[in-house]
């Protein structure tokens, strides 16, 4: 059972929502999330009972927005607070939305060739 989009994530959610690639381990790296909690202040979890981190749908769309200014348009840290405190910064919201959109379509694109090259060359369902 999913939770809804509305419902508020836990920091491991979070980073599969993010896209956050797992370490060699094969564990999620929320520590870059944490790390972003202390350099942008306007990335505030709810932490609740034993320092739990729960995100609500607004910070996790600022999240998104970091991680696309970081890692997709390779900006500073120091850039990136300078937008965020910015009006400038709403409009970057939408393209950070089609770029992970765009991300996605993608993944899914490159699974359905595999797919089908798979069946042409006489595999089974093999994934």
């Amino acid at each position: 059972m999913d939770k809804s989009d509305s419902a508020y994530k836990t920091i491991g959610e979070v980073a599969k929502i993010l896209n956050l690639k797992s370490n060699d381990k094969g564990t999620l790296p929320t520590h870059i999330i944490r790390f972003w909690e202390t350099q942008f202040k306007q990335i505030k979890p709810k932490i609740l009972n034993s320092n739990r981190r729960y995100y609500d749908e607004k910070t996790i769309n600022l999240l998104k927005k970091v991680k696309f200014l970081l890692k997709e348009q390779g900006m500073t840290i120091n850039g990136v607070k300078k937008i965020l405190n910015n009006e400038v910064s709403l409009k970057l919201d939408e393209i950070a939305d089609k770029s992970i959109r765009t991300e996605n379509l993608r993944n899914k694109l490159l699974q359905i060739s595999i797919k089908l090259k798979d069946l042409k060359n006489g595999k089974k369902n093999t994934r």
